[in-house]
C-alpha cells in the first residue's frame, strides 16, 4: 500500500505574524517557517501505519516555492520514503491544490491520502474534502483515531457533541485532528539519511493543472488589540456590566 501525505510550508506557530504596512498581505521577511502542525500529525500517522506493516511506502508532497524542499526534507527525516515538490511561486488556492493532488494520486497509484484538516495560515479546511470529491473516494475528516480492519480503515471522527466512527474502503482520504497522535522528533541519524532520499520536482503546468487565482485579496489587517479584563466584585455587578457596557443581554 502506498500513502501520500500532503504537507504545507507555513509560518512557525510560535512566531507572531505581522501585516505588511501597505495591507497587501503578511510580512514573511526573516520569518521562521515550518511544517503546518496538522500536517506533522498526518506525517506521523502515515509513518506509524508503515511501521505496523500495513504500508510499503510513504510519499510526502508539497505545493509551493523551491524553499518548500526544507519541509519535505523534514518529512523525510521523520520517516517518509521520498518527496515530491510541485514548484510554484504563486499563491495556490485549495481547489487547485486538490486538483494537483488528484493528479498525483492517479499517477502514483496511491491507496491512502492523509492530510492535515487545515493549515494555520488560511484555515480553509477544504483541500481534503475537495480531493475526496474529485477522486470519488470515501473520506474520514477530523480523525482522532484510525485503525485497519479486514482491509478497510476505521476512522473515529471528532464532531460537534461527540465522536462518529466510519469504516472506509480503500482507496480513501483522511484528514487529521489534533488528538490523532503526538508527532515525533527527527533523530540526527535520520536527518542525515534524509539528505540522500529523493525529491522529485514538477510544476502545476507539467501536471496539467491551472492554478490561476479565482479570488482577489482586497486588504489584510491585524485584529484589534484586546483590552484588559475587568474583575467584578459580585454577580450583580457582572450582570450590570453585561447589560450596560457589553450590551450582550
Amino acid at each position: 500500500m502506498k500513502i501520500l501525505v500532503a504537507i504545507k510550508r507555513v509560518v512557525d506557530a510560535n512566531v507572531k505574524v505581522r501585516v505588511k504596512g501597505d495591507g497587501t498581505g503578511v510580512d514573511l521577511t526573516n520569518a521562521k517557517m515550518a511544517i503546518n502542525p496538522f500536517c506533522e500529525i498526518a506525517i506521523e500517522e502515515a509513518i506509524r501505519i508503515k511501521e505496523s506493516g500495513a504500508a510499503d511506502e510513504v510519499i510526502a508532497v508539497s505545493v509551493g516555492p523551491k524553499v518548500s524542499q526544507e519541509q519535505i526534507r523534514t518529512a523525510l527525516a521523520l520517516g517518509a520514503d521520498r518527496g515530491i515538490l510541485v514548484e510554484t511561486d504563486q499563491q495556490v488556492e485549495p481547489l487547485a491544490v486538490a486538483k494537483i493532488l488528484k493528479t498525483l494520486v492517479e499517477k502514483e497509484g496511491i491507496d491512502l491520502v492523509i492530510l492535515g484538516k487545515q493549515s494555520i495560515d488560511t484555515d480553509n479546511n477544504q483541500v481534503g474534502q475537495m480531493l475526496a470529491a474529485l477522486c470519488n473516494y470515501p473520506q474520514g475528516t477530523f480523525a482522532c483515531k484510525a485503525e485497519f480492519k479486514d482491509g478497510k480503515i476505521e476512522v473515529t471522527r471528532e464532531i460537534d457533541g461527540g465522536e462518529q466512527t466510519v469504516l472506509l474502503s480503500l482507496p480513501a482520504i483522511i484528514t487529521t485532528d489534533l488528538r490523532l497522535n503526538e508527532p515525533r522528533y527527527a533523530s540526527l541519524p535520520n536527518i542525515m539519511k534524509a539528505k540522500k532520499k529523493p525529491i522529485d520536482e514538477t510544476t502545476p503546468a507539467d501536471l496539467g493543472v491551472d492554478i490561476s487565482s479565482k479570488l482577489q485579496t482586497l486588504s489584510v489587517e491585524a485584529p484589534a488589540e484586546r483590552s484588559a479584563g475587568v474583575i467584578v466584585e459580585s454577580v450583580e455587578e457582572l450582570v450590570n456590566k453585561l447589560k450596560t457596557e457589553a450590551k450582550v443581554i
